[in-house]
């Protein structure tokens, strides 16, 4: 069994996924400085913006831990921001996109 996570894909959106992930990959180091220095508004502000991103790309999970770091940043839920975060690090870490 491979530890990753096969994502089919619109072959359509194919040229703009790095770039997408990357983006991602990116606000995970941003939410972690964020937390750091107790921003939680910033936490809020990229866990929206993922929950809205996420799934036109394909990637409904994205989708989901931005609505949980949203809403956990609401209620300055630092262990759940915590958990989060290292899920979505690890989730951007194993996802393999499949362009069908």
């Amino acid at each position: 069994m491979s530890d990753r996570i096969r994502v089919n894909i619109d072959p359509d959106i194919e040229d703009l996924i790095p770039g997408f992930l990357n983006n991602r990959r990116h606000d995970v180091e941003q939410i972690g400085a964020a937390l750091i220095a107790g921003d939680f508004a910033k936490i809020r502000l990229l866990g929206h913006s993922m929950k809205g991103a996420g799934g036109g790309y394909g990637f409904d999970p994205i989708t989901d831990y931005g609505g949980v770091l949203e809403q956990a940043a609401l209620r300055e839920d630092v262990p759940r921001i915590e958990r989060a975060l290292a899920d979505l690090a690890d989730y951007l870490a194993r996802v393999e996109p499949v362009f069908d």
